[in-house]
């Protein structure tokens, strides 16, 4: 692409629809007080580079207060500051900053479990009479003594441990310092839409909610089925179909008391993370109609091993627009997934396919959700052993890449051992290939990679069709290419890439003229050669 186009004039009728969100892991994007985390002034110190890639606002995952056994997805206090990230005022002074640049703001909500520091578990382990006593997931044993039902982990082994203070086992989907909490109680729901009442007083502008479709469980503690055609597993979480730890229908019920909350706020945003083999159906219910969240996305592209345009059309399949129906989102790296480029170059120039998925994610209909890095074409990180954290990557070791490597410390200055992220040891290496596509590097550079992004971000935001628009996918095409029609009125764009490791025969049709181009040349009417994008407008 050439030169940057003109901020645009017209704003989308709600601002999150069709947003592009850039996600922030705080732990790893700036380090202020040089302790090797990242921290929440840090992240106010760089908001000035968020904002010059001209997307509409950023998504924080967790810095509450949290014993960080897995890394502030365990929370201990809905409504802390954890003093590794900093304190509440130094949050204050990041809202403020943001919304002075024109970015809206959205933070994670942990809701299916706490950890096991929280206050409200500590009282409810203690015996089972006390007010807080059904607040968890508590259960006893079978005669023989072991647990109550046959659910696994999603971390690895039984979801229930043995407490001997009530003589009960309690749940957890994950690790077992994240009680299960009862979501299904009311009493539990009134004191997690206090909490989220406490963080839309400050002005926060929506909520992520984190693993939503685990936050209620079959009462009855039904054993779930085996699965019937098993792939590849590496733990015996994957042996299981999940029908009866999760996904239960009571789920909707505790989401139109969330969505009321969140409406008399006015106009806040609301995405649900849904993981599982329903992800597709649930994600449908979750944003089903005008009581329920606003969107949803799942794990079409987080995980997927090769990018194919079979993979890129089941996305239009699953969100065709019908009345009713809720909005997309979609993440092509986030802090849970090795990145994209990594698992998808396939030996292939990883800059040129860093460029190519990047004009990709912004021509899709639905929201955008942006990793930290993925506007400099990072790849996943190097990691060795000995320097791994992530439970999850730990305990799988070598069967999975695990977490860590897509949350090294975010690149900022080449010309530092910690790439400006840190004057001393960051809690995860950095890998040397970062250094040298840091934001120093790459901002003096107007062909490199970070201005790409910006200008495949302004194209997105230029083009009612590509923000907002339908999508209609196009077949009769050659093998490996990819192409689509995003419409709004008269606004009429044409998306066509190669997704291929050949140059590949192709013709623009008459009456489009190319608006933007990744690794091919706009005039290029022959061959379009692997990792090509072209975006046409009708004229």
């Amino acid at each position: 692409m050439s030169q940057d186009p003109a901020p645009p004039s017209i704003a989308a009728p709600e601002w999150w629809r069709g947003a592009v969100l850039y996600q922030i892991y705080p732990r790893s994007f700036a380090d202020s007080n040089d302790d090797g985390i990242g921290d929440l002034p840090g992240i106010t110190a760089h908001l000035d580079h968020i904002a010059s890639l001209g997307v509409d606002g950023i998504w924080l995952s967790p810095f509450f207060t949290s014993p960080m056994k897995d890394f502030g997805y365990d929370v201990s206090d809905y409504i802390g500051v954890d003093p590794i990230f900093g304190t509440m005022a130094d949050f204050d002074a990041l809202l403020a900053r943001a919304h002075a640049l024109g970015l809206k703001v959205i933070i994670d909500q942990v809701y299916a479990h706490t950890s096991d520091q929280h206050a409200w578990f500590r009282e409810s382990r203690q015996d089972r009479t006390n007010p807080k006593a059904d607040w968890y997931v508590w259960a006893d044993a079978k005669p023989e003594g072991s647990p109550p039902s046959n659910w696994q982990s999603v971390f690895g082994g039984p979801a229930w441990t043995w407490d001997a203070r009530r003589g009960q086992y309690y749940m957890h989907n994950f690790l077992k310092e994240q009680p299960q909490l009862n979501v299904g109680l009311p009493v539990v729901q009134d004191a997690l839409l206090q909490a989220a009442r406490f963080w839309l007083d400050k002005g926060v502008d929506g909520f992520r909610c984190d693993a939503l479709n685990f936050s209620i469980h079959d009462a009855a503690l039904t054993d779930n089925p085996p699965v019937p055609t098993p792939g590849k597993r590496t733990r015996p979480f994957d042996f299981q179909q999940h029908i009866h730890n999760q996904s239960q229908p009571e789920i909707l019920d505790f989401l139109t008391r969330l969505r009321a909350l969140t409406d008399s706020y006015g106009d806040r945003f609301m995405v649900a993370e849904v993981a599982g083999e329903r992800a597709n159906e649930e994600m449908h219910d979750y944003t089903e109609g005008t009581d329920r969240l606003h969107s949803a996305y799942g794990f079409l592209y987080l995980y997927a091993p090769a990018l194919t345009p079979a993979l890129v059309e089941q996305g239009p399949a699953m969100w065709p627009g019908t009345p009713g129906e809720g909005w997309p989102s979609w993440a092509f790296s986030n802090h849970d997934a090795p990145r994209a480029v990594s698992r998808w170059a396939e030996g292939r120039d990883p800059r040129a396919y860093a460029e190519m998925a990047l004009l990709l994610l912004m021509c899709l209909r639905g929201n955008v959700f942006l990793y930290q890095g993925e506007e400099l074409g990072l790849p996943q990180a190097d990691v060795p052993f000995e320097r791994l954290v992530d439970p999850e990557a730990i305990t799988n070791w070598p069967e999975t890449l695990g977490r860590d490597g897509a949350r090294t410390p975010m690149p900022w200055r080449s010309d530092d051992v910690f790439a400006g992220f840190s004057t001393v040891e960051p809690w995860l290496p950095v890998d040397p290939r970062h250094r040298a596509l840091a934001v120093g590097a790459q901002a003096p550079d107007p062909s490199s990679t970070l201005h790409l992004a910006r200008r495949v971000i302004a194209l997105r935001r230029a083009h009612p069709a590509l923000r907002t628009g339908s999508m209609t996918m196009l077949g009769d095409l050659p093998e490996d290419v990819l192409a689509f029609r995003r419409d709004a009125g008269d606004d009429q764009i044409l998306c066509v890439f190669n997704l291929g490791q050949r140059d590949t025969a192709w013709e623009p049709p008459s009456g489009w003229t190319v608006i933007a181009s990744v690794n091919a040349s706009p005039d290029q009417v022959v061959a379009l050669p692997p990792m090509a994008g072209l975006v046409l407008a009708r004229t």
